[in-house]
């Protein structure tokens, strides 16, 4: 047994040991060769990230501390933004960053039951999830294709006495035209959420202002699960410019609750038992005074502790996607007979997620075909998610009814539906991973032509 001097001796030496297990057991050394499986996506990590989360373990704080404090400053301080808060998943900051809308503090600004939020049907289906279960109506508006985001130009149609908000994502780290959209918002008092979930690291330059997509509207939110651009397994985060959002948002986190004294600390105002709030006696204790009807979506400092190193390589991550969707982009640019390719928006610099393609209808080839092919010989594939969510078996009970609406038709949606199909283009993927699918995918449209 090892003997130790003190507790940080004991902790160095126990990730260096750590360190070694990476090196010895979990470091692959063996290079990729030609039809070993490729997926989509992979976690991209090495002994840093193992040895911050061993030293959570060893602090045994389990819930949110010093690691989330850590991550919540340099995650705001990388995107430019003043307030960060750290969620156990993307799906509960977009949760948390619609019911923020929902604030009685927003006065009359705030959404309630009926007013309609302007969004998409071609997504992630918890871009919506939150609108729907609120009793907001979700008003959906087709995309353009080849950069699978909102027509900017339906925005008038879609336009209701009852708009309060805009919610969209970024699809597969394409931005939409933030442009036009944040000006709509403006012009008519509107909120603008950015599902950043997957675009972290994209960029945006209006009027010779660049900036990480996420920060242009009021609220934005990202996802740490391990297929996206960095990973803690699980979480994400929800941040803003407003100080009023912010204090709504990290309320709506922690239960609902009125007090901001972090997990672990007592009545940091001084005045926990002076208060008096709503109908409560006067005098009751803050720490149990709830100012919102919350939740508990709070990550641990495990997960944060990893957050942290895999955040030091973010920047490395984008250029390695960015990198690999161009060297798709021109060893596939040939067979735009057959093929339309990605085209990244107007003023944009993406931090892709995923290499999209349509096969075009009039070429005779089955995208299922294709995607089929590609599986068999050990590419993974995936479809834009949900397609048209209007047409899934969750909207089976509330289709053709008000709960939600469409603007015009969604045609482009469905030839989305029907037609496209994505690949990775996540760091861990080498030059030779790419030339095997531009390979095998040519191979695919060639047979099935």
């Amino acid at each position: 047994m090892a003997e130790w001097k003190n507790e940080a001796e004991a902790r160095t030496q126990i990730k260096e040991m750590i360190a070694q297990y990476y090196r010895d057991f979990t470091a692959s050394d063996k290079p990729y060769a030609e039809g070993d499986y490729i997926p989509y996506a992979r976690r991209v990590f090495d002994e840093k990230e193992m040895c911050a989360l061993t030293d959570a373990v060893l602090d045994f704080w389990l819930t949110t501390g010093r690691f989330t404090a850590q991550f919540e400053r340099e995650f705001a301080e990388f995107l430019g933004v003043k307030f960060a808060h750290l969620v156990n998943s993307g799906s509960s900051a977009n949760l948390l960053a619609f019911m923020a809308l929902t604030s009685p503090l927003l006065g009359k600004r705030s959404i309630r039951r009926g007013d309609e939020v302007i969004t998409v049907a071609c997504g992630f289906p918890t871009t919506v999830a939150p609108i729907l279960q609120f009793g907001a109506v979700p008003v959906f508006v087709d995309v353009t294709v080849p950069q699978y985001n909102i027509d900017v130009t339906k925005l008038e149609s879609a336009l209701s006495p009852c708009t309060k908000a805009v919610m969209l994502a970024h699809t597969l780290g394409n931005p939409f035209d933030l442009r036009t959209v944040r000006d709509f918002c403006r012009q008519h008092e509107l909120w603008l959420i950015e599902d950043n979930c997957d675009a972290l690291g994209s960029q945006y330059t209006i009027d010779g202002k660049t900036a990480y997509t996420g920060t242009w509207g009021d609220i934005g939110t990202s996802s740490f699960y391990p297929p996206h651009h960095m990973t803690m397994g699980e979480g994400g985060c929800v941040y803003t410019d407003n100080p009023l959002l912010s204090k709504i948002l990290l309320s709506l986190r922690d239960w609902g609750r009125d007090c901001v004294c972090p997990s672990g600390h007592d009545n940091l105002c001084g005045r926990r038992f002076s208060g008096t709030f709503g109908q409560l006696p006067q005098g009751y204790d803050h720490k149990y005074v709830y100012s919102h009807l919350g939740y508990n979506l709070k990550a641990t400092d495990m997960q944060a502790a990893i957050g942290c190193e895999q955040l030091k390589k973010l920047p490395d991550f984008i250029l390695r996607r960015q990198q690999n969707r161009n060297r798709l982009y021109r060893l596939l640019e040939p067979y735009q007979d057959r093929l339309i390719l990605p085209e990244p928006e107007p003023d944009s610099s993406p931090s892709w997620f995923g290499f999209l393609i349509s096969v075009k209808p009039e070429s005779g080839i089955s995208r299922n075909r294709v995607t089929g092919y590609l599986e068999s010989h050990g590419i993974q594939t995936r479809l834009l998610f949900s397609g048209n969510l209007t047409l899934h078996p969750c909207f089976d009970s509330i289709r053709g009814t008000d709960c939600y609406r469409v603007a015009g038709s969604l045609e482009q949606t469905d030839f989305v539906m029907r037609q496209a199909f994505w690949v990775g283009v996540y760091p861990g993927m080498t030059d030779e991973m790419t030339d095997y699918i531009a390979k095998t995918l040519i191979e695919a449209i060639s047979i099935n032509s």
